[in-house]
């Protein structure tokens, strides 16, 4: 576990071990998110990323007769 402290501009480092395990880059957009008493950054991925992501997910649900 890491620890990180925040400058006076209200900046942080994310530790080298943490970056390169998530393969951050620099200019990389995070969604800084908090939860209860944390907060959880988590990287935002383009959507050219995301192409073919979804492939193979069942779509074939029971929807009533008035639904499209």
């Amino acid at each position: 576990m890491d620890t990180i402290t925040i400058s006076p501009k209200f900046q942080v480092v994310i530790p080298k071990r943490i970056r390169e395990a998530m393969a951050l880059r620099p200019g990389q957009r995070l969604l800084a998110v908090q939860v209860g008493d944390r907060i959880e950054l988590v990287p935002l991925a383009d959507a050219k990323s995301q192409r073919g992501s979804l492939r193979g997910i069942e779509t074939d649900v029971p929807r009533e007769d008035d639904r499209l």
